[in-house]
């Protein structure tokens, strides 16, 4: 039997294994590789938002520590899969700007399954939906709503829900990297443990696919910065006289 329609090979994701056949595995692979380019394509002229804005949370050392090595980074491409993973909870803690500079370090290696701990389809889609989750407790079972209309943190946030604060910090996304993001969810969604499909749907509904449409484009913000500089220059010239 030639390899490439062989006997199934299990294909394990989060401690599921299912079966697929080598070709299916090749297709995946190829599949893969051009989401993986067009993620490289749409960041490319993402800029680093600066080590002084990298932070996005001051509460506590941990947030620090998750943070640091990204620091020490020049560029996304540069940061190792093993990195992105032991510092999985920095996509909590980084800035909107930090966030979206180095979210495409963890789409690639999402896509190359070098990832073990770090969950970067729930950052970009676990607060479109809501669900209950249930805590078996002896003879009584406890209930908690999680999701998309649950309160943040009413304290702080007031009325903001978990939806309300995801639409917030992904909206830092421009046309062209939203377009990556929807192939890489499209892409994620088709794996075949399934595993997040009601969340990617959800997302995707609710969120993306308008975002891929409507976001200010790439070179709409670049015309931007170069408006507000000209600005600054023509109002300290005009200062000057």
């Amino acid at each position: 039997m030639p390899r490439s329609v062989a006997a199934h090979d299990y294909f394990g994701f989060d401690g599921r294994s299912v079966r697929i056949s080598q070709t299916q595995r090749k297709k995946r692979r190829m599949e893969n590789q051009k989401v993986i380019a067009l993620i490289r394509e749409a960041f490319s002229q993402t800029t680093h938002p600066g080590n002084a804005l990298l932070l996005g949370s001051r509460e506590g050392q941990d947030a620090l520590d998750a943070v640091e090595p990204f620091r020490r980074a020049s560029s996304w491409k540069d940061i190792e899969p093993a990195v992105l993973d032991a510092n999985y909870d920095a996509l909590s803690f980084l800035s909107e700007g930090g966030f979206r500079y180095f979210v495409p370090a963890y789409l690639v290696a999402d896509l190359k399954d070098e990832l073990q701990s770090a969950d970067i389809v729930f950052h970009l889609a676990g607060n479109f939906r809501d669900a209950v989750v249930r805590i078996p407790m002896g003879e009584h079972t406890l209930e908690k709503r999680i999701g998309r209309s649950v309160l943040l943190n009413p304290k702080r946030y007031g009325a903001m829900t978990f939806e309300d604060y995801a639409r917030y910090r992904l909206s830092v996304f421009t046309r062209e990297e939203a377009r990556a993001i929807v192939a890489f969810l499209e892409n994620r969604r088709a794996v075949p443990d399934g595993l997040d499909v009601e969340a990617i749907d959800a997302a995707l509904a609710s969120y993306w696919l308008n975002r891929a449409n409507e976001a200010p484009s790439t070179a709409a913000l670049a015309d931007h910065l170069r408006q507000e500089d000209e600005f600054a220059a023509n109002l300290d010239t005009r200062q000057d006289e």
